[in-house]
């Protein structure tokens, strides 16, 4: 049996049975987990010995001393009601007082007060103390809110799991690494750690110096998660430095942005990337002085992207001064998978992977949902990984639970050997493409693999309707970049690059917002396109009302979305065509949430559209779902929404090859099932065949060259073939 690549949880109560599963699943690492502790001879156990670290959090002792040197938070109250010309507004209404306290450090300078009906900054206000501001000449029936610091008395991740898992333990306060007293403090944590804990060769960070924006409301549950945002990162510290280095005032406006807090969807301005810039700079400077350490004292630094991830940016242009070894991330479906096996600079990357070993899985009786879970996830992931592995695989949790059930562990015997076999044939080898795809945003290269995310991968019914867009990449053969609207105005458009996809709602970073108002950006896309490229719109593409058009491409799209501006013109496109596009659909295409009020323009060929029963008309009916069009010498295709399905991912495929004019190249490395995918590495000269279903599937395989197979493949199945 092979052996590597593999990571399991141990304890100190558990080293006979840690012994007998690393030797059935060839594992060569071994890790503690939340409430539990290495074995003193961990290393015996594997050769890789991991521990988690936490960099800011946990040191109570430290931070009763130093309570003027604990984190921050930045926040905005709920919008209150003016009903006389004063107003008394309590500052923390709404959120934990477990979690938060009034950060009182000079409200005047770094606070701000917004009359949020006008729009308008209100200098006439005064905190009276005890975590209360009162505004003075208020007009009423406006709403007004306040900016203001709070100190981050809990650490957000472990109140979530105190909370969730009943825990009666000392609650972790959180250090604010910019005192620098409290970073020197840290510095010697750091080395008196490494010095007490020779077994341990791998510190996996988890994570570093700022939370992810995580607050809870007033019955310590959930109020804001964002696993992108900054205002945990954010203290009147930071706001000196900031202006010391970039020369100008950061207002807290410039974060708070109305309540929004600059999240992932909104397109970034100007002074909030100048802070992005200045927190990634310090958060860069500040983590590499740990790594030195933990490199002098021959260790490797694995970084937990999760937690506390917050400035690192790992697609950013500092994450590489971090000299980090490597990175872990929970393994959501392809394109965590993804996100994580494409980051830069680092020796390699590890996924963990579903189902925990934990008791609310781990259950007697419950072994069959156990073993499909972890069939779920496995099979998910994999698709992704035939495009780019990762380096290593890992579980969480108590692997006492899992060796209860010992079909479990056999069936994680089977993945593992087959995550081993996958590297075998694709570490480090590029993959056969048909294609090169550009997904257009406003984030581009820095948020790789990150787009429509809320709360890492979890599901939210506003976005799996483009989060299937790139689960579907995450496992076609085409290769992926991620480029900004910036980029364009910068460089203009690659020419290697063979097509662009834009997805999203109106106004979002992801869809682009008033970038389609700049005419550079417009017109460099049409003339991409008519030169012999695709663009694929899926949602609300290139959308922004101006010039009497609602999709700016429209006319590369061959669809405009009514708005009731135009119902005066008269729309006859509404017969449905077949096409290559759709060649592989059997029954309905799933949308997702899909789009309302799409309507063909005259010459694009509308390829499915649902015509209400209410009206019999031949005009001015349907809602075109999908429609392709020539334009000039390229194409464009519009889709009202793409959830992750076997079928949606084909016809993603299908219209990437259509749209820039290579349809006769798709039966290249292709496997004519939809729910099978096929990958090539020409230097291995190995074709994989994979079944994405627990049934067994028939196909037909082409290679390269377009030579036929057929193909029988078991449930959940990789053929592998030699050229």
């Amino acid at each position: 049996m092979r052996k590597g690549r593999v990571t399991i949880p141990t304890d100190e109560n558990y080293v006979e049975g840690t012994r007998i599963i690393a030797d059935k699943w060839g594992a060569d690492a071994v890790r503690d987990c939340d409430g539990t502790h290495l074995p003193k001879n961990a290393k015996e156990l594997a050769e890789k010995v991991y521990n988690t670290y936490f960099v800011v959090r946990g040191d109570n002792a430290w931070a009763d001393k130093h309570t003027d040197e604990l984190q921050s938070v930045l926040l905005m109250t709920g919008h209150t009601l003016a009903t006389d010309t004063t107003l008394t507004i309590e500052l923390l209404k709404g959120y934990s007082r477990d979690q938060l306290g009034v950060n009182e450090e000079n409200p005047k300078k770094y606070w701000q007060v917004f009359d949020r009906t006008t729009g308008e900054e209100i200098a006439s206000w005064e905190y009276v103390g005890g975590g209360y501001v009162r505004i003075d000449g208020t007009k009423p029936y406006h709403e007004y809110t306040v900016n203001f610091f709070a100190t981050n008395l809990w650490d957000s991740t472990q109140m979530y799991n105190y909370i969730t898992n009943n825990w009666n333990i000392e609650k972790h306060k959180v250090m604010e690494p910019r005192f620098e007293a409290t970073f020197e403090h840290i510095k010697d944590n750091m080395r008196k750690w490494c010095d007490e804990n020779e077994n341990v060769n791998v510190v996996r960070y988890t994570t570093f110096l700022y939370h992810f924006f995580l607050v809870f409301n007033e019955i310590n549950k959930e109020k804001h998660v964002d696993w992108f945002g900054y205002p945990m990162t954010a203290s009147p510290r930071a706001f000196d430095a900031f202006e010391k280095e970039y020369g100008y005032v950061l207002k807290s406006e410039d974060i708070v942005d109305g309540g929004t807090y600059h999240n992932n969807f909104v397109n970034p301005t100007p002074k909030f990337k100048d802070y992005m810039e200045f927190s990634e700079k310090y958060v860069t400077r500040t983590v590499r002085e740990l790594v030195d350490i933990v490199h002098a004292e021959g260790k490797e630094a694995m970084m937990f992207l999760g937690d506390s991830w917050i400035g690192t940016e790992p697609y950013g242009d500092y994450f590489k001064d971090m000299q980090l070894d490597a990175v872990v991330g929970s393994v959501g479906g392809g394109v965590t998978v993804r996100m994580l096996s494409e980051i830069p600079h680092v020796k390699y990357h590890e996924g963990r992977f579903l189902p925990y070993f934990f008791p609310d899985t781990f259950f007697e009786g419950n072994e069959a949902n156990a073993i499909a879970e972890l069939n779920r996830n496995w099979v998910t992931a994999r698709r992704a990984m035939m495009r780019k592995p990762l380096d290593r695989m890992g579980f969480g949790g108590y692997l006492a639970l899992a060796a209860e059930f010992p079909g479990f562990i056999d069936r994680a015997t089977e993945i593992c050997d087959e995550f081993r076999s996958i590297c075998d044939a694709a570490d480090n080898a590029k993959p056969y493409s048909g294609l090169t795809v550009a997904v257009l945003n406003a984030w581009g290269k820095k948020r790789s693999w990150m787009c429509h995310m809320v709360a890492h991968e979890l599901w939210y019914q506003q976005v799996y309707s483009y989060q299937g867009v790139y689960e579907a990449l995450s496992g076609l053969g085409v290769d992926v970049r991620f480029i900004s609207f910036d980029d364009i105005k910068k460089n203009g458009i690659d020419k290697d690059i063979d097509v662009i996809l834009n997805v999203g709602d109106e106004g979002t970073a992801f869809s682009g917002g008033d970038y389609w108002a700049d005419e550079q950006v417009v017109t460099s896309i049409r003339k991409w396109v008519a030169e012999g490229h695709g663009f694929i719109g899926v949602g609300e593409p290139t959308a922004k009302q101006m010039g009497g058009k609602y999709f700016q491409l429209s006319d590369v799209l061959g669809v405009d979305r009514e708005k009731g501006f135009t119902l005066s013109e008269d729309k006859y496109n509404i017969e449905k065509k077949t096409h290559f596009i759709t060649k592989d659909v059997v029954g309905d295409i799933d949308y997702g949430e899909g789009m309302k009020n799409v309507y063909a323009l005259n010459g694009a060929d509308v390829l499915d559209i649902d015509i209400s029963p209410r009206f019999k008309r031949n005009v001015n009916v349907g809602e075109v779902k999908l429609a392709a069009n020539d334009y000039v010498h390229g194409r464009g295709v519009y889709i009202a929404g793409l959830p992750y399905n076997p079928q949606n991912a084909r016809l993603l495929l299908r219209a990437m090859f259509w749209s820039c004019h290579k349809e006769a190249e798709i039966e290249k490395a292709y496997s004519t099932n939809v729910v099978t995918d096929c990958a090539y590495y020409p230097e291995s000269k190995k074709y994989a065949v994979i079944n994405n279903t627990f049934e067994e599937q028939k196909t037909t395989f082409y290679d390269v060259n377009g030579n036929a197979k057929e193909l029988v493949l078991k449930p959940n199945d990789i053929v592998w073939i030699q050229e």
